[in-house]
């Protein structure tokens, strides 16, 4: 397992927002493309960081108690959303933040089965395990927040630091080896996802949690995403009837 300097490779925090672009990859946040893989084994005073891009319309973060983690099947409530909003909760005052959730077999058997068989794929080493996967058409796992054109493979594999894909998969399987939250129950929009980070407002992690957040990003790219306003490192979405919905980054 890799760990420090997470976010950034093989994107930094801004190439991780410029995934908002359907497919074209870049190598500034400020020039929103895809960023170059950062090494394995740097650390995190040893990167060279950009800046941020300009503000765009976000919701902001906001105070709040921390969540509790629980094995429970309370799933946080929401209107009906396209599928847009499902890649990014409210966290807004008011909101009750979701319970995180660690044990898999309370997954429903379709969410469950489709997150082995992502993890099974990401240890074999091989992107194209994936592809069954992904799937084709409408129902195609969502790679990138602006639509994508072209094998959904070959985009994966760009992203990967590497060049052959092992590091998508790498980030992957971290990602899915974290906790999870139920979002949006009843909703068109419903889904299961990983990490729970992504629904809750940074500034409420507390020192367990933000050990287990420095797995996948390093300190620096909490800061910025605390200043962001949000998680905005690659998550996982699955819906009750096991579709894989979504693998993206940015916001």
């Amino acid at each position: 397992m890799r760990r420090g300097c997470r976010l950034f490779a093989p994107a930094g925090l801004a190439g991780l927002i410029l995934l908002t672009l359907a497919s074209v990859p870049a190598n500034a946040l400020s020039e929103l493309e895809q960023a170059p893989p950062l090494p394995k084994s740097a650390s995190p005073d040893s990167v060279e960081r950009v800046p941020l891009p300009p503000p765009v319309e976000t919701p902001s973060a906001v105070e709040g108690e921390p969540a509790k983690e629980t094995d429970g099947e309370e799933a946080l409530p929401s209107e009906d959303a396209p599928a847009r909003d499902a890649l990014r909760p409210d966290t807004g005052a008011g909101k009750p933040a979701p319970e995180i959730h660690y044990d898999l077999d309370k997954l429903p058997e379709p969410v469950r089965r489709m997150h082995g068989l992502i993890v099974e794929a990401c240890k074999s080493g091989d992107l194209e395990a994936l592809r069954p996967l992904i799937g084709m058409g409408e129902s195609m796992t969502q790679l990138s927040l602006g639509g994508l054109d072209g094998d959904p493979l070959e985009f994966l594999r760009e992203l990967s630091g590497d060049g052959e894909g092992q590091e998508i998969l790498a980030i992957l399987l971290e990602v899915l080896q974290a906790g999870y939250v139920h979002l949006d129950a009843g909703t068109p929009a419903e889904s299961y996802v990983w990490p729970y980070f992504f629904a809750l407002p940074l500034e409420t992690l507390d020192k367990r949690q933000r050990v287990e957040l420095f797995k996948l990003v390093t300190a620096g790219d909490y800061e910025d995403m605390k200043n962001f306003g949000a998680y905005i490192f690659y998550r996982v979405g699955i819906t009750p009837e096991g579709r894989w919905a979504f693998f993206v980054a940015g916001d």
